[in-house]
C-alpha cells in the first residue's frame, strides 16, 4: 500500500516540477518577446496620462524619475529637472526629430519614446528612453511572476490534496483485492461520490460476490459429480466383490456391472459435451444452416416412445424454421424428452408453431425456486434428483441464440423453446 502512495506521489511530483519549469521558462524567454507591442503600447497610455497638468512649473520640479518633460508656449521652452538625465539630445534637435503625435526615434543607438499634445498654441511633450521600457518590463514580469507563484502554489495544493483523496481510494481498493476471497475481510467500500472510483469499487464488489458464487458453484457441483459417480462405481465394486465372494451369479453381476457402466458412460459423455459446449460458444459460429425441425423432431420421438409403454407422445409441428444444425438440436429434444420420460404420468406433447417450440408432459408441478436451477449443472431438482441434461439443454439453446421458458398449467409443465433477444 505504502508503495502505491509513494510511487504515486513521486510521479505527481514530476509531473508538477515539469509543469512548473514549462511554464517558468515560457513566462521568462517567450512571453516578453510576445508582449512587446502591448509593452509599447503601456508606455505611450504612461506617457499620455499626465501629460496635460504639465505647465511653466516644469523647471527645478521632476514630475516623474524615469519621464522628461517639455513644455513650449508663447516661444519660451520649459524643462523637466531631469531632462538631461533622460534624452542626451539637444532640445531644438529632440524637436525636429518629433515625428507625429507618438512614436519612437533612434539617436546615436538609443532609442526614444514620446507622446507629444498639441493644443492652444501650446506644445507638451513627454519622453523616456529605454530604460524605462526595461523598467515596465521588469515590473510587469515581476507581476506575472508573482501571480503565476501564488496560482501555482494554489493549484499544487489542490492537486495535491485531491490526489491524497484518490491514493487513498486505490489503497482501499488495492486492501480489497488483495482480501476479495478473505471473508473476514470489511468489503464494505462506500466513498459518497458518483465517480469513476466508486463505480470501479462497485464493479469490484459485484465480481467479488460473482466469483464467491461461482466458487459455491463448482464445490456443489463437484459434490454432486462424486456423488453421482460414487453410486454406480459402488454397485459395481459390490457385484465384482460379491462374485469373487461367490454369492452371486456371474451373468447377473456382468448384467448389472453393465447397466451401471453404460450410466457411467453417458454421465462422462454428457460432462466431456457441456465442455465441448463451451469451446462452440468462444468459437461461436454465425452461419449456422436453417434445419428441418420437424425430422429432428420425429427422430428423437421414435428413440423415446417405446422406453414407456404407459405414455403416449403426439406432435403438431408447422413449417416455422429454426437456425443449427441436426446435432444441436437432436441432443435438446433427446435431453428435454429424457426428462419428461421420468416425469410425465400417460402424456407427451410437442407442438411447432409460430417459431416456438412447445413441449408438455402432464407430470407435477415445477416449484418457482427450482425453475432456473433445473438447467444448472448437478443441480438438484424435483424429488431431489440431479443431472446435466437439462443444463446441455440451456446451454446449447444459448449458444444457437434461443431461449427456454417453464410454464406450469393445471395439468402440467411446458417447456417453451423461442428466439432470444441477444
Amino acid at each position: 500500500m505504502k508503495y502505491i502512495e509513494n510511487k504515486l506521489g513521486r510521479q505527481l511530483l514530476l509531473i508538477l516540477i515539469i509543469t512548473f519549469d514549462i511554464i517558468l521558462v515560457t513566462i521568462i524567454f517567450f512571453l516578453p518577446r510576445m508582449l512587446s507591442p502591448i509593452y509599447e503600447a503601456g508606455i505611450y497610455n504612461s506617457l499620455k496620462g499626465p501629460i496635460d497638468m504639465i505647465g511653466s512649473n516644469l523647471e527645478g520640479s521632476n514630475i516623474s524619475r524615469d519621464v522628461a518633460y517639455i513644455y513650449i508656449t508663447k516661444g519660451n521652452i520649459y524643462t523637466s529637472k531631469n531632462y538631461n538625465k533622460i534624452v542626451s539630445i539637444d532640445r531644438e534637435k529632440l524637436l525636429s526629430l518629433l515625428d507625429g503625435e507618438f512614436g519612437d526615434f533612434k539617436y546615436k543607438g538609443k532609442t526614444y519614446y514620446f507622446y507629444s499634445s498639441n493644443a492652444n498654441d501650446e506644445l507638451r511633450v513627454a519622453i523616456a528612453n529605454e530604460t524605462y521600457l526595461s523598467k515596465v518590463k521588469n515590473d510587469f514580469m515581476v507581476s506575472v511572476i508573482t501571480i503565476f507563484l501564488i496560482s501555482f502554489a494554489l493549484i499544487s495544493l489542490i492537486i495535491f490534496v485531491w490526489s491524497s483523496i484518490i491514493v487513498r481510494k486505490i489503497i482501499k481498493l488495492k486492501s480489497k483485492i488483495d482480501n476479495i476471497d478473505n471473508d473476514n475481510f470489511n468489503h464494505n467500500i462506500n466513498f459518497k461520490s458518483d465517480d469513476e472510483i466508486q463505480s470501479l469499487a462497485s464493479s469490484i464488489e459485484d465480481m467479488r460476490i460473482s466469483l464467491k458464487e461461482q466458487e459455491e458453484y463448482k464445490n456443489n457441483m463437484y459434490q454432486n459429480i462424486s456423488h453421482d459417480f460414487k453410486t454406480p462405481l459402488t454397485v459395481i465394486k459390490s457385484y465384482i466383490e460379491a462374485v469373487e465372494d461367490g454369492i452371486e451369479d456371474k451373468d447377473v453381476a456382468l448384467s448389472v456391472i453393465k447397466e451401471q457402466s453404460n450410466k457411467l458412460e453417458k454421465k462422462v459423455y454428457s460432462l466431456l459435451y457441456l465442455n465441448k459446449l463451451e469451446y462452440l460458444k468462444e468459437k461461436k459460429q454465425d452461419n449456422y444452416d436453417v434445419i428441418d425441425i420437424s425430422f429432428v423432431i420425429n427422430s428423437s420421438v421414435e428413440k423415446f416412445k417405446y422406453q414407456r409403454k404407459d405414455i403416449s407422445i403426439t406432435t403438431e409441428i408447422d413449417k416455422s424454421k429454426f437456425i443449427g444444425t441436426f446435432d444441436l438440436w437432436e441432443t435438446i429434444i433427446d435431453n428435454i424428452l429424457n426428462n419428461f420420460m421420468r416425469y410425465a404420468k400417460s402424456k407427451i406433447k410437442i407442438t411447432v408453431k409460430n417459431n416456438r417450440i412447445i413441449l408438455y408432459n402432464d407430470g407435477p408441478l415445477i416449484e418457482e425456486s427450482l425453475k432456473d436451477a433445473l438447467f444448472n449443472p448437478f443441480k438438484k431438482g424435483i424429488k431431489g434428483q440431479f443431472g446435466l441434461g437439462l443444463s446441455i439443454v440451456k446451454k446449447t439453446l444459448i449458444l444457437l441464440n434461443y431461449d427456454i421458458l417453464i410454464e406450469n398449467k393445471k395439468n402440467g409443465v411446458y417447456f417453451i423453446i423461442k428466439k432470444g433477444t441477444r
